[in-house]
């Protein structure tokens, strides 16, 4: 058997509020902070499990990756010891190697190679030119530095009262 259930409505009669704290709030739509989507910001309680169930968690609050701007390419860092193991192709110069998505770092002894890769740490490099080889790098354009003009100075006397 189902039992009525008591209405909130009957059950707050006689009391001063309905439960609602202050009088005043209760009247009109004062205490509701607006219609249909208003007050469902980041601190919206009352209607918080509404967005969610629509929207999701996305809904709230900035997401950071929007303003991060684009992420640096993460590359696999590779030694010329693990390099010296798997050699790719070979020629009358040296052996070239193609190592694009890699940075190259300066363990162990490299020989004369040719290295196309996407980085490299300063020593590799100093390693290499010493061994005969070389290391090659995608070209960043560069921000070139404008100097601006000296304006020549204009010495102005200042009288001195007397």
């Amino acid at each position: 058997m189902k039992i009525k259930r008591r209405r909130k409505s009957t059950r707050f009669r006689g009391s001063h509020t309905h439960a609602r704290g202050f009088k005043k709030k209760a009247r009109g739509s004062g205490h509701r902070g607006g219609k249909g989507m208003a007050g469902t910001g980041k601190r919206g309680d009352a209607k918080k499990s509404l967005i969610i169930n629509l929207f999701g968690n996305d809904y709230f609050g900035k997401d950071r990756t929007l303003r991060a701007g684009t992420k640096p390419i993460k590359l696999e860092a590779i030694n010329f010891e693990q390099i010296a193991l798997n050699p790719s192709t070979y020629s009358k110069d040296g052996i070239n190697f193609d190592l694009k998505g890699y940075k190259i770092l300066s363990d162990g002894n490299p020989g004369k190679w040719t290295i196309t890769a996407s980085a490299a740490s300063q020593s590799a490099v100093e390693k290499i030119k010493k061994s005969g080889g070389e290391i090659i790098l995608p070209q960043y354009k560069i921000k070139k530095e404008v100097k601006a003009e000296a304006k020549p100075e204009v010495k102005t006397e200042k009288k001195s009262k007397k």
